[in-house]
């Protein structure tokens, strides 16, 4: 489990720069140039979320089991994951009335995601994987909204826009849910 938490370290850590040491990062900013920045930020990214998946990998080997969620709540989850889906498309497609209410989408959609995770799985290591995500994006949504005071509100919303986002939200969680996730992650989530 260890290799679980150094990669949550590592991996929520410096996506939590901007929320704990956000003077620190413009100064790096200005001192290294936004290339180096981004490609040391894709680096240690990249090396927490490796971290992440092998240390999960390993305690799903033997799993510390805190409850057994009723199978009920693996159709919350699905839902869940379904509007997580939806609204991680929708931080990237411009102009969907979803970006323009929420301003950060993605964020929201790590919340309905971990959330979802937390509800359907019950072991340790879910606890700290799904938990640690779901806290994690309770302060950097809280944090964005409250800097969000000084910008000026986006543009119109577009219902075109709108209607992309959902359909393409919709249809990647649906080839995730029934193909991907059991695919990539070893559990069909629809029990197929």
């Amino acid at each position: 489990m260890i290799w679980l938490v150094v990669g949550l370290i590592v991996f929520l850590g410096v996506h939590s720069v901007r929320i704990v040491a956000d003077n620190w990062r413009g100064a790096t900013l200005a001192r290294i140039g936004p290339g180096a920045w981004k490609g040391l930020y894709s680096l240690v990214s990249v090396l927490g979320l490796a971290l992440i998946v092998w240390g999960y990998g390993q305690t799903r080997l033997a799993p510390l089991v805190l409850w057994t969620p009723p199978l009920g709540l693996r159709h919350a989850a699905s839902l869940l994951t379904l509007v997580a889906f939806v609204l991680v498309v929708a931080a990237y497609v411009p102009r969907n009335a979803l970006k323009v209410r929420l301003r950060h989408p993605m964020v929201l959609g790590v919340k309905a995601w971990a959330l979802g995770h937390l509800l359907s799985n019950g072991s340790a290591a879910d606890l700290l994987l799904f938990g640690g995500f779901l806290l994690w994006a309770v302060r950097l949504f809280r944090v964005s909204r409250q800097r969000d005071a000084g910008f000026p509100a986006p543009a119109p919303a577009s219902p075109m826009a709108t209607g992309l986002t959902v359909a393409i939200g919709i249809g990647a969680w649906a080839a995730f849910a029934f193909w991907a996730h059991a695919w990539l992650i070893g559990v069909s989530p629809l029990g197929r």
